[in-house]
Order: C-alpha cells, then structure tokens, then sequence
C-alpha cells in the first residue's frame, strides 16, 4: 500500500490523512462544491471533486485519478456500503474495511441479529405482528440514530413507520426497518474489536448512553458500571459474532444493558471505525486507522495492551439548544483548541456551517488516571474551546457533565431527555453588558466623539446603553473598564469582576464569548415587514421543504402539520399554531429555505 484514498470529509477525513501521513504514505480525497475549501481538502496530499460524497463509482474514479491503490472509507457515507466495497475490490484496489460479504450480513439488522442468536450472544425479543407498547422502529441498514423511532402508543406507529423509512432512504439509501421491543432506560454499551490473519481480539467498552434523539453526545471508556468479569463476557461475545461472520479489520459490537449491567443484549455491529473510537485510542494506546491500515495490508492486529485510565469525549454540534436543539449555520468567525486534550476537528477559523452534512463539528477528548479526573479535564477544556459565529452544544454539554447521575456514572440512555430542560444553559448575564461594551468601542466615531449616551438596540435584546463608565442593559446598570483588543479577545470588567471575553465580527454583527457561551449582537431590524403575511410562520431553521401537507384555503386545526423541513437530516414539522386558514404559502418540496424565511401563515 503506497497511496490512500480517503473516501470522506470532515474530522474523520483530517484524522485518517494523519496516521497515513505519519506511516509514509501518499493521501488523496474527495470533495464535493460545499466544502471546496474545507480543511480535510488541504489534509490530504491531493483533493478530486465530486458530485456527492455517495457516488460509489465517482470515488472509485477518484481513486484510480489520484493514482490510490487503497481506499478508506471513514465512518457515514459510504461505509457501511457493500456494493461500494465490492467496487473498490473490483477496481484492484485495497479496501479498508470487513469483507463485503460481512458488511452485508451486519448491515442487514434482521439477519445480523440471527447470526448473533446461532453464535450465543444475547439478543432482544422481536415486536412481532401484535406488538406491546414501547417499541422501537430501526432501520435495518445504517445506524447512528438515523432511521429510528420510539413508538409508545398505538396511533404513532404508522407515522413513526413512514418517517423512519423516509430517513433511512435519505441517509443509506434503504428504506427497510425492523421494529423491536424497547428497553427502558438501558445503557448503550460497545465492544471494539480488531480482526485479521485468523486473529480477532477485543480492546474493552466504551459507555455511549448519553444521547439525544438516539445521536451520541458524550461516550467515554471504560463503563462506569463493567466490572472485570462482566468485560470478559461481553469481550467474548463480541468476538464470537466477528468471527461468526468472518470479519476482518476495525468493527465495533454494540449491546444494550440494563441500569446495573447485570445482563447484556445484542444491539448491532457498525462494521466501520466509530466516532468515538478516540477513547479506546487513549485508554489503550492504540492508533485504530493504523490497525486498520495495516490489517488491510496483511498484517495480524497488535497484541492487546493493558487499559490506562479513563478518557472521555464529547462530540461539539453546530446546533443550537437555546433553539430546540435545532441545527445551527453561519461562518466560524473565530476558532481556538483548548490545551492538555485531544481535538479532532474538520473546521477552521473561516469554515462556512451549512445545511447538507451532518452537523458534527469536533471532538473534544480528556484522558486522566482516573473517572473524575477526566471529568474534569473535558469540562475545562469546553470551556476553553472557542467556536464563535455558530450556536455549539458546548456549553450544555459543560451542564451535562455536571448533572449527578453522570458524576456518579449512572446514566442510561434515557437521562438526557429526562433532564434535558434543566440542562439547558441560561446566558451568563455579563455577556450582554460585555457585548455592549466591545460594541460600543468599536463604533469608533462614539468613543472618539463621545457626544452624550451611546445608545443601541439590539435584535433580541432590546436598548443597551453606555454613559460614561456606566452600561446598561436587559434593565441593569454596570459599571466597566476594558484593556485593548488584543488577538480576537478583550478583557472587560464589569462591576469589579474582570474576564477574557473572545470578541469577533461579521458584518453589522458583534459576536462576544466565553466559557462555551456566545451572544450575537445584530442592530435590531426596524421594518418589520418581511413578513409575507402577518402572522407568518418562519423558518426555525434553514433547510430543504421536505413534504407539503396543506393548500391556500385548506382549513387546519391547532397542531396539524403544514409541512416538513429537513436540515442537517434532520426532519422538523411545521404545525398549526391554531385552528385556522391557509394562506401565504408559495413552497414546494425540494424548495430551500432560509433561517426566519416566512413559510405559511395561518389566518383566524
């Protein structure tokens, strides 16, 4: 193997081209126009365009144009795809990956759970045709939350059915999926396992239950709750279906247990490197790309090394939870990695955060002796993470950390949600004083003039105000003094109490951080009338118009949907707010959407 081709974007891409680079080889990728210029183009040795990220025979092409004589496929897209990798098998070249056959076999989610049945590993019960509440729908090919339902009643199992199958098409291109019962408040509980040469080993668990519409937000490794015996049964089941299925390469074996682990059930097999393979990285002190570079070479995968410690990591979204969590876009104005942990990152200061990917932004990763210390490690360096210009679930998962049940390692897959409205973080009440301040300096005819009371108003804040050394804002009044501007970041004091605050701009836009908090300060917008009709439903996100249920005329009651956005595949519905009249609307599916765009207004 001489030349690689890394078939993905984003963090996995930059991470994959390091370990390539760093074992001597030649690296190419693909890309498509929205990340003509994003990071893991300049990562790698050379970048070929593409129409989409899922166009198996335009990558092989690539690869074949870049002189590649293998191919990694990274995690998402194409991964999990058979067809893709018997394509690159096909084309005489290396596939990083299980054999296509296994890829196959484990991405069918019936199937695999019948292997796992004849191997003697522990699997849960099947709905079947009378089902009993709760159940949940899956897809069967895919996985990462995409394609899945929770379903508790009766009536929501059908429009749980359609949806689900909508979401698996769009993300693998499959709409199958499978409905199961549903355990109640279980761990989510993973096995990675390396295979090659005859040889398949296990490197421990990782904990992954902290999660949030079945998307993983924090994972760390070790479990809390795996004692040593129960890691040598759930190790041994994990290699027991890999070899089961023949597999070969990085994969990872996920169960479900309940709240004590006193017992384990099969989940799925992601037949591909994770998200949060970075943990088992720093607990073992194992390159897993270089694993899978190497297996695919011919190579046995290295002895197991002992465990050290605990590592920790949390994914950092461009979504916004002072928003319903929904997806968030702009450009990455300012970008600075906290010290003493590991960042993998696929932005830059400049980054532009769309709509058409998922909305992953970096890992953030603490590794300490012990549980607590890696707590504390990830909590400081979120906070020290500045990712300014775009809303980031930094500062919630900052509360996450923090809430007793995940100090004391309890957590189930179920906690987030449970807590979630207590979860989310108030904005720090100095930041809007901070940001009329840094506004107010720099207007540089006020402070040079300083003719009378410097007055604003800003979208979503109402008036700020500076006199003197006085500022007024959200109905209070501060005194402040502030040194210069120096690197992107000022240091502002307010009332007595002196902070570092990151400062940067974007247009008539100010944007103030600290701490994994952000405020936007934008002049508020006098004319109103953008609004088509008045009382316009806007845009809570930009995205696609993904279904229209409703016509100009139509009569809806309170809470019927009007119509479906998809945003980062994601699908929001649009309700009634009231019983009502259609009108304003002029959308079609497949039409784009801006954030805060009138969509349909309901008339009395």
């Amino acid at each position: 193997m001489d030349a690689l081709l890394i078939a993905n974007r984003g963090e996995i891409a930059v991470r994959v081209a390091a370990t390539a680079h760093r074992l001597g080889l030649r690296t190419a990728t693909v890309f498509t126009d929205p990340d003509s210029d994003a990071p893991h183009v300049d990562a790698a040795d050379s970048a070929i365009r593409v129409e989409s990220y899922l166009d198996a025979a335009a990558i092989v092409e690539a690869a074949r144009a870049a002189g590649a004589d293998a191919v990694h496929p990274g995690y998402g897209f194409l991964s999990e795809n058979a067809a893709f990798a018997r394509a690159v098998v096909d084309a005489g070249l290396t596939w990083v990956g299980p054999p296509p056959d296994a890829i196959e076999l484990m991405g069918d989610k019936a199937r695999a759970k019948q292997l796992a049945r004849e191997a003697g590993v522990p699997t849960v019960p099947d709905a079947g045709e009378d089902p009993q509440f709760p159940v949940i729908v899956k897809a069967v090919a895919g996985g990462g939350g995409k394609g899945m339902r929770v379903v508790r009643r009766q009536e929501e199992l059908e429009p749980a059915l359609d949806a689900a199958r909508r979401e698996a098409q769009a993300a693998f291109g499959d709409s199958r999926v499978l409905v199961e019962h549903y355990v109640e408040r279980p761990r989510h509980i993973e096995v990675q396992v390396l295979a090659g040469g005859g040889r398949v080993i296990h490197l421990g668990e990782r904990e992954c239950s902290l999660q949030r519409r079945h998307q993983k937000v924090v994972e760390e490794a070790p479990s809390p709750a795996v004692d040593p015996a129960l890691r040598e049964q759930i190790g041994a089941a994990a290699v027991a279906l890999a070899e089961a299925c023949g597999y070969e390469g990085a994969g990872t074996v996920e169960f479900i247990a309940p709240l004590d682990a006193s017992s384990f059930y099969f989940l799925e097999m992601n037949t591909r490197i994770q998200v949060e393979h970075t943990v088992t990285e720093l607990v073992y002190g194992v390159d897993l790309v270089e694993q899978q570079l190497r297996i695919a070479a011919g190579e046995p995968p290295a002895p197991r090394g002992e465990p050290r410690g605990h590592a920790i990591e949390a994914r950092i979204y461009a979504e916004d939870p002072a928003n319903g969590f929904l997806p968030a876009t702009g450009t990455v104005l300012r970008y600075r990695e906290p010290a003493g942990v590991r960042v993998d990152s696929g932005i830059r200061e400049g980054s532009v955060v769309g709509t058409s990917f998922d909305p992953m932004l970096a890992k953030v990763v603490a590794h300490g002796d012990d549980r607590a210390t890696a707590l504390r490690r990830l909590d400081r360096a979120l906070g020290e993470l500045e990712v300014v210009g775009v809303a980031t679930s930094a500062a919630f998962t900052r509360a996450l950390l923090r809430h007793d049940a995940v100090r004391a390692g309890t957590q189930d897959t179920g906690l987030l949600e449970r807590v979630l409205d207590e979860l989310i973080p108030e904005r720090p009440a100095d930041l809007l004083p901070a940001a009329a301040v840094a506004a107010f300096l720099a207007d540089t005819e006020a402070v040079t003039t300083k003719s009378g009371p410097w007055r604003r108003r800003l979208e979503g804040a109402g008036e700020v105000r500076v006199a003197g050394d006085a500022v007024t804002a959200d109905g209070r009044t501060w005194t402040w003094a502030a040194g210069p501007e120096r690197e992107g970041t000022r240091r502002i004091t307010l009332d007595g109490t002196s902070r570092r605050y990151a400062i940067a701009r974007d247009g008539q836009a100010l944007w103030v951080a600290r701490d994994g908090h952000q405020l936007e300060a934008r002049p508020e917008r006098t004319d109103r009338a953008h609004s088509a009709v008045q009382g316009s439903l806007e845009a809570p996100m930009p995205g696609t118009v993904l279904l229209v249920h409703v016509a100009n005329g139509d009569t809806v009651s309170e809470g019927e949907v009007l119509l479906v956005l998809e945003s980062m595949k994601m699908e929001l519905a649009i309700t009634a707010p009231a019983d009502g009249t259609v009108d304003g609307l002029d959308l079609r599916p497949g039409d784009k959407v801006a954030l805060r765009q009138p969509l349909v207004a309901v008339l009395p």
